[in-house]
């Protein structure tokens, strides 16, 4: 990789970087398909790792606000979905992985957009958890289904909470890709390089914070999703 390739990464991880700190995920959606284009193979294991440092940094920041009860139903759906996700990882071709995983994800902003508004009951917050897991670990890009179960709540609540689902989904992920021998050398390096223009996009998303409100959230999230979707997809495609 070259230092102009570095330096575009790090350009990215600085935005997304902000994006997680001020709606609770964005990190692996924003990043992900510019270090495909670069150097596909440090992916999915540099950017969750990079992921377990922002959401570290959104708890301690958010903690107060923190649902603890949703975030446990999320994570007990996130264990099947990371064995799921890490599993399709090793036995599906890349593309059809991507085009099926971007689909639901379009699918649901959809609805979400014609009226569904989800409630974070039990059940839809452990589904959403594994859906994430399932993408998280296979794509890194794991926030669209739950931005979807929680862009109804207050935008710190909306946060604290999707840090602390991400934060011990991301120790998941890793345990996972470790266990299937997708982390190795490089990929540490790589986001320990990294790791300063993570810390700076955080710092930077204060300012962010400031300028939106439950309604900004809201479309914020949803746009971010279909962001992300459509650029799996056009990686795949």
């Amino acid at each position: 990789m070259s230092g102009a390739e570095l330096v575009i990464i790090a350009t990215v991880i600085v935005v997304a970087s902000c994006l997680q700190g001020a709606i609770g995920f964005g990190l692996g959606l924003m990043a992900a398909p510019v270090i495909a284009l670069i150097d596909p193979t440090l992916l999915p294991g540099s950017l969750v790792l990079l992921a377990a440092g922002a959401t570290t940094l959104g708890v301690i920041r958010d903690r107060t606000t923190i649902n603890f009860a949703g975030a446990g139903w999320a994570l007990l759906g996130r264990v099947p979905g990371t064995a799921l996700g890490a599993l399709l990882v090793v036995i599906l071709p890349a593309r059809g992985l991507a085009l099926t995983l971007a689909g639901a994800v379009l699918f649901g902003v959809m609805l979400s957009i014609c009226g569904w508004r989800p409630k974070p009951r039990p059940l839809t917050v452990a589904a959403a958890g594994a859906a994430s897991g399932i993408l998280g670990t296979a794509t890194s890009i794991g926030g669209p289904p739950m931005a979807l179960v929680w862009h109804g709540s207050s935008k710190s609540q909306m946060r604290g909470t999707m840090s602390a689902f991400f934060l011990v989904g991301a120790i998941m992920s890793l345990t996972a890709l470790a266990w299937v021998g997708a982390l190795d050398h490089r990929t540490l390096i790589f986001a320990a390089l990294l790791a300063p223009a993570m810390i700076l996009g955080f710092a930077l998303s204060r300012i962010l914070n400031r300028r939106l409100n439950r309604r900004r959230i809201r479309h914020v999230a949803l746009s971010a999703s279909t962001l992300g979707a459509i650029l799996v997809l056009l990686q795949a495609l």
